[in-house]
Formats: structure tokens, C-alpha cells, sequence
């Protein structure tokens, strides 16, 4: 279907919109002066008022730090791509390489930016009161549902940790791969001691995941 009566969009801006979806490797091919990282800088503003905004009014007993990490939630990458996917945005992006050749990181990568492209585009054409409406409908049903999207293992390990008087460090035992996709072994250390072993695409990643699995090994709740 066609992206402006899939969204009910009217605009005499289209080229804003295939900006909004076109990939580096687009640009380069073609021999164009545009990519739609400047819209994706812009959307992920524009989700961040919108989703706070309604934070803010649906959550008048939370104080600032409950509200940030709740928004974490619905606007971190693993969100952006079940919407993104949700609304079938991949269908319109220009990309000039095979996804066969990209790697796992570099397409769920694209299937994020979209979304905040898209949304950059939609509030700079339609202006802030569509894309509150865009995003009403994109994302504040899993907010009502408490859908979880991101599970922050890292900040309970560290909460654990100051309650209970420990240290806890993290560090990087193995990194392997070419650059653009590098794998990472990071261990969780409590008092120097090894808790567990973490794996992924980057740091951040990884320590996630050695952090849960710390959670798990000592039964830590409320995570």
C-alpha cells in the first residue's frame, strides 16, 4: 500500500518522506546528498517529548528517576523495532545492498532508525499534534499494557549491589570478529569475584547479560 494512504498523510513533501527512508548504502549508489539520519536524530527527539508527556500525565506519583527509566522502555531499540515491524516501514526503505549481506546488528539497526526517521519527517510536515497522534496510536496501547521491552539488569545489579554494600564491576574477557561486527565476553565481578559471563554485539550488550546472569545465580527480585 502506499505509505501517504497507509498513514493517512497528506503532503505536497514527498521527497522529505523518501528521505526518511533512505539508507547509506542508497546514497552512495545512486550518487545522492541525503540519508534519513538527520529525520532519525530528530525522531528520536520527538518520541522522547511524546512518550514523556504522557508519562508524566499518566504517572503523576512517579518521581524523575521512575519516569526516565520507564520511558527507557518504550523508546529502546529492541521498541523501536517491534514497532517498526508492526507497521511494516521496512517495506518502504531504499537500501542498495542485499539483506543477505548485512549483518544481524546492521538490519535490526536500520529497522530502529526508521521508525525515528519516519516520525522526523512526520512532524516536520504535519506538524507536533499528527505525530502525537502517530505515536498515540503506534505506542501508548503497550504502554496501558505495561509491556515490557527492556528488562535493565545492569541498574538491579547495581541497586543490589549498593544495598548490600558490594562491588561490582564488570570486565571484558574475550572480544573477537571484523570491526563492524565484534562480539564481546564480559564477566560480572562481585567483590573480584566472577559471578557470571556475559555475551554481545557490544559492551553494553554484553554486560546485560552477564548481569542477568548474576541476577538469576543469587535471586535477586524486582527486576
Amino acid at each position: 500500500m502506499n505509505l501517504f494512504e497507509k498513514f493517512g498523510i497528506e503532503t505536497e513533501n514527498e521527497h522529505l518522506y523518501e528521505m526518511a527512508f533512505t539508507h547509506g548504502s542508497y546514497e552512495s549508489k545512486h550518487d545522492l546528498n541525503y540519508t534519513y539520519e538527520r529525520l532519525e536524530f530528530l525522531g528520536d527527539s520527538v518520541l522522547s517529548l511524546i512518550v514523556s508527556e504522557y508519562l508524566y500525565k499518566k504517572y503523576p506519583q512517579y518521581e524523575e528517576g521512575k519516569l526516565t527509566k520507564l520511558r527507557a522502555n518504550y523508546v529502546c531499540q529492541n521498541a523501536l523495532i517491534y514497532y517498526s515491524h508492526e507497521l511494516g516501514l521496512k517495506d518502504y526503505l531504499h537500501v542498495a545492498v542485499e539483506e543477505s549481506n548485512l549483518t544481524d546488528n546492521e538490519i535490526l539497526s536500520i529497522t530502529a532508525d526508521i521508525f525515528e526517521s519516519f516520525l522526523g519527517a512526520i512532524f516536520l510536515d504535519q506538524g507536533i499534534e499528527f505525530a502525537k497522534d502517530y505515536v498515540s496510536k503506534t505506542i501508548f496501547k503497550y504502554i496501558d499494557d505495561e509491556k515490557v521491552f527492556f528488562k535493565d539488569y545492569k541498574s538491579a545489579m547495581k541497586e543490589y549491589g549498593d544495598a548490600e554494600e558490594l562491588d561490582i564491576s564488570y570486565e571484558v574477557v574475550e572480544e573477537y570478529g571484523v570491526p563492524h561486527e565484534k562480539t564481546f565476553i564480559i564477566a560480572i565481578l562481585i567483590d573480584g569475584k566472577e559471578m557470571g559471563l556475559g555475551k554481545g554485539k557490544n559492551k553494553k550488550e554484553a554486560e546485560q547479560a552477564a548481569a542477568k546472569v548474576a541476577i538469576e545465580k543469587l535471586g535477586v527480585l524486582n527486576v
